[in-house]
């Protein structure tokens, strides 16, 4: 029986390169896939997938008014994945659920749980209102051993804590960090062991 799950993690944690990992497990096994991403994120071209590792395809762009499940039902894929499912608005995950549930096919998001503040995105909200399965990939703290629960947005290398919910950007943008870490940089204060 097909399900919606919702894996989600920090920037950082791997989900890009799961994503390409499961697609090509399934592609491997002569099972088609369809992948979908955000046209937002737009940082190794509009309608990539790409990992830090160096790895990407390609795959189709969604934006306010791509329908995904109609797409799906003209192609019949074995499974949907979606990257970057926090972009997504209720409606298309509402969409989700129902290639999940009418179309029987399985529906695989990864994204963010919050945003640099801690708030839910629109996507991630639903998502973990109406997936079947959560699922967490997690990661450590960019400066100490804990488990990374927050993004911390940066600004020439300096944490920033205001600002518009969506900012496109990787490394240099921000890092995976434990709450602790993140509130003692909001005080202030340095992180609990900065990495040597």
């Amino acid at each position: 029986m097909a399900q919606l799950y919702f894996r989600y993690g920090t920037m950082n944690s791997g989900k890009s390169i799961e994503v390409l990992r499961v697609a090509h497990n399934y592609e491997e096994q002569g099972k088609k896939v369809l992948l979908f991403t955000p046209a937002i994120d737009d940082r190794y071209g509009v309608g990539t997938v790409a990992s830090r590792v160096g790895i990407q395809r390609e795959a189709i762009k969604v934006d306010a008014d791509t329908d995904m499940l109609a797409i799906t039902a003209a192609h019949s894929p074995s499974c949907v994945i979606v990257d970057e499912a926090q972009f997504l608005n209720r409606e298309q995950v509402l969409n989700l659920t129902r290639i999940v549930d009418e179309l029987n096919i399985p529906v695989l998001c990864y994204g963010l749980r919050t945003d640099f503040v801690g708030n839910l995105f629109e996507g991630s909200l639903a998502l973990f209102s109406w997936a079947d399965k959560i699922e967490e990939i997690k990661t450590i703290c960019w400066y100490c051993e804990k488990k990374a629960l927050m993004n911390m947005r940066l600004k020439d290398n300096t944490p920033v804590f205001e600002g518009e919910q969506i900012q496109i950007g990787g490394n240099e943008s921000y890092l995976p960090v434990c709450r602790k870490c993140y509130v003692r940089l909001k005080q202030g204060l340095p992180p609990l062991k900065p990495r040597s």
